[in-house]
């Protein structure tokens, strides 16, 4: 390995004015940095004039409307039981609320995460539900909160969900349903798709224009237009994995906007798809430096700009003016994460999210002429002075690859930054990767003394697809010996005590971590793993019970985990359930009693083998919480379980 280090305290010294004895009568607690947000989701109304969020606090789960104009509340509605994961405003007087659940359907086995869509209107505080399972729509269905359109009128919302030529029909169509806002039991189909039918996208006069179609069986992904009345296939690939995603619509209506690998660079694009001859072209906006990771539309999904990766966002808009506002904005947070997370439809305003080593997650509003609205704060515990800071930084692995990384260090060690106790956090995914933001269980062990290293192991996104196909078929191999030999390098670097060094990661990160423990025995002195994957081969036949044989989702596991490896043992050579002898550190466990993602079973399998081999394990059961831990009470006790673990065994 040769490591080359690239700017590790680049965004550190903006917080040292801050003295060690403000920071040591202010320390936060484990409670204050598990705890889910206390305020998110928050949106400005169509008119600038109204501004929305949600408020979780003491097991109560409400939404707020708030007029900036009369400078008063104007709704305060409790959606305990709805559980909302997102909203957003149709009009000044309407609010929808997107919602999921685990839950049991009458007719079906187990338990499902049931998705739906619910309409808030603010002058009555009415609350209903767009469309139910059972009602105009089939009855076995989870996803029912998709919203692609709306009409021209503003009067109905476009919705699409299966749709069955009667009550036992077991093959539904996916369907393009009109669901009338105010009252939502007005419902009517207005296109009949196909079982293969993905998507669906509308011309400006709220008619059908475009249908996606994905045939698992057949691999054919194929786009079709509106033609007299006949769809007609415009396009049409056999991939048995899809290689693209369809995004929105270009404002003439002339084109679909595809994110896409471009052809002259490793990064994915901004292409469009013409939807006259079908055939793809490239634009001047990808870029060989960032992948392009969302793009900016109205309501009916009609392009209006880009965001690029990186660990913080960056944004293009195509209108200069717009752009102009959205940079400005930007600049006024130097070497922070700036979300945008709401906008009117004319962008005279925006409202940001800020994150980074001042912010723990603040919302501003700002106008056109930049006067800048503070909303609020969604760790109202966390203040600016207990927030940890953080660097990033690039080492070289053994082949020779460039593997970023970030870096949370506690304050008080920021000028003798030698010999600290050190975590590793590996991320999910294994495509994801970690931002520059509020990192809740990193700054959590900053606050007792430990430095946290967050590899961006080969594999992970955001930084280009030939580095994400540097991970096909490296579970167990390179995309842990990159974790590993990032954490060399920090010894290397006299930054770490080679002697205190634990690991410790949720789903993907909980498999690294487990390898970890499993491959280099010698390296970690503990081992916490959440939500982890244990048994391979186990892991791949849930998939293919849950999707089907046929299913992407299954050839995709299998090229991540396997690209080709015939190998009769080599999932069990990669399972750390298999590996359970190599393990010399103690291990912990933490899983979800409802995780549909990682079954809580994975867990299971580990411990047993642990004990048959006579090793340290314990395994922590979080009661109604799923793999995403969207419970407070059991969030913060995944936390503490995990930092009183650590601390245990590397702890001063």
């Amino acid at each position: 390995m040769r490591p080359i280090l690239s700017h590790v305290l680049a965004c550190i010294i903006i917080v040292i004015g801050l003295t060690e004895l403000v920071y040591a009568n202010s320390k936060a607690s484990i409670n204050d940095y598990g705890q889910l947000p206390s305020t998110s989701q928050v949106e400005v109304s169509p008119s600038g004039q109204l501004i929305a969020f949600r408020k979780t606090e003491n097991d109560k789960d409400m939404v707020f409307v708030f007029s900036l104009k009369d400078q008063k509340v104007l709704r305060i509605t409790d959606v305990s039981a709805i559980n909302p994961k997102g909203q957003f405003f149709t009009s000044d007087n309407q609010l929808i609320l997107w919602a999921s659940e685990y839950r049991r359907i009458s007719g079906y086995i187990g338990q499902h995460n049931v998705s739906a869509a619910f309409r808030l209107t603010i002058d009555s505080g009415d609350i209903e539900q767009l469309l139910v399972p059972g009602k105009k729509i089939h009855k076995g269905q989870t996803n029912v909160g998709r919203i692609v359109g709306v009409s021209s009128d503003g009067e109905n919302l476009f919705m699409p969900a299966y749709v069955g030529s009667s009550a036992s029909d077991q093959t539904p169509n996916y369907s393009l349903m009109s669901v009338n806002i105010d009252n939502p039991k007005k419902v009517k189909r207005i296109e009949r798709g196909t079982r293969h039918t993905d998507n669906y996208f509308l011309d400006k006069n709220s008619k059908p224009l475009v249908m996606e179609e994905y045939n698992n069986k057949t691999n054919v992904h194929q786009i079709s237009i509106k033609k007299d009345d006949q769809w007609q296939s415009i396009f049409e690939v056999t991939t048995p994995i899809p290689f693209f995603s369809v995004e929105a619509l270009t404002p003439d209506e002339k084109h679909l906007v595809l994110l896409l690998e471009d052809n002259k660079h490793d990064k994915t694009g901004y292409q469009l798809l013409s939807l006259e001859t079908g055939k793809i072209s490239s634009t001047a906006y990808t870029r060989n430096d960032t992948d392009i990771e969302r793009v900016f539309t109205t309501l009916n999904r009609i392009a209006l700009g880009i965001q690029y990766s990186g660990f913080s966002p960056s944004y293009v808009f195509f209108d200069s003016d717009i752009d102009k506002f959205v940079q400005s904005v930007v600049n006024k947070f130097p070497e922070h994460s700036v979300w945008i997370t709401s906008y009117t439809p004319n962008w005279s305003h925006v409202v940001v999210k800020v994150e980074g080593s001042q912010y723990a997650g603040e919302y501003y509003l700002f106008d056109r002429s930049l006067k800048a609205t503070y909303i609020a704060t969604e760790r109202p515990n966390i203040k600016p002075e207990q927030i940890h800071p953080i660097a990033t930084l690039k080492y070289t692995a053994s082949d020779d690859l460039s593997i970023p990384a970030l870096l949370t260090i506690p304050k008080t060690k920021v000028n003798t930054l030698k010999n600290l106790p050190l975590v590793v956090m590996p991320h999910g995914g294994p495509n994801a990767y970690d931002r520059l933001g509020f990192h809740w269980d990193a700054q959590a062990l900053a606050n007792e003394g430990y430095l946290v290293f967050q590899p961006q192991f080969r594999g992970s996104e955001g930084f280009g697809s030939d580095f994400v196909r540097a991970g096909w078929g490296q579970w167990g191999k390179k995309m842990q010996s990159d974790i590993t030999e990032g954490v060399q390098f920090l010894i290397e670097k006299g930054y770490v005590n080679k002697e205190r060094i634990c690991i410790f990661g949720w789903s993907y990160g909980g498999y690294a971590a487990l390898m970890g423990g499993a491959q280099t025995p010698e390296l970690y002195k503990c081992v916490v793993a959440g939500a982890a994957v244990t048994d391979l081969e186990a892991m791949l036949a849930t998939e293919k019970r849950d999707y089907g044989r046929d299913s992407w989702v299954l050839d995709y596991w299998k090229r991540s985990i396997l690209n080709g490896e015939t190998k009769e043992d080599h999932l069990e050579s990669i399972s750390p359930a298999s590996l359970a002898d190599n393990f010399k550190a103690p291990v912990l466990l933490i899983h979800g009693e409802n995780d549909k993602i990682v079954p809580y079973k994975q867990s299971k399998i580990l411990r047993k083998a642990l004990r048959k081999a006579d090793k340290s394990v314990k395994l922590i059961k979080l009661d109604n919480d799923n793999h995403h831990l969207v419970e407070n009470e059991t969030r913060v006790k995944a936390l503490s379980s995990a930092v009183n673990f650590i601390n245990k065994h590397i702890g001063q």
